[in-house]
């Protein structure tokens, strides 16, 4: 088992919020982050800095890793768990999209960067 431990992430401008869409026709494409079908129907991670709830996100796949590499996303969440931060993910096919409380961001970047992780801002 191959388990990548350390990596760099970027946390990306703005803020976010996770919404549930009836129609995602309806649902302004410019400020989509991720769109996720499932079986519960849609969620779209979009970009309003306004919201109150905001998420920040932090993204991985600058430098893209192959998608047969195991515990990328592992490696990052399993520290910001047992910090006790909630976490909203979804990956692309270069990396993964992790989404902390905006309040918390300072703290998430702390715990990351006591994992071993670099964190960009």
């Amino acid at each position: 088992m191959s388990m990548v431990s350390h990596q760099t992430l970027r946390v990306l401008e703005g803020s976010y919020v996770l919404e549930r869409a009836a129609d995602v026709t309806d649902v302004p494409r410019a400020d989509v982050l991720a769109m996720v079908f499932g079986p519960d129907g849609s969620t779209v991670m979009r970009r309003n800095d306004t919201g109150a709830d905001g998420w920040s996100a932090l993204w991985n796949g600058d430098a893209a890793h192959d998608v047969q590499a195991t515990g990328m996303l592992s490696a990052i969440v399993a520290p910001l768990a047992a910090g006790g931060l909630p976490v909203w993910v979804a990956s692309s096919y270069d990396g993964d999209l992790v989404l902390v409380p905006a309040d918390r961001l300072d703290e998430a970047c702390e715990v990351l960067a006591a994992a071993g992780h670099q964190v960009r801002r």
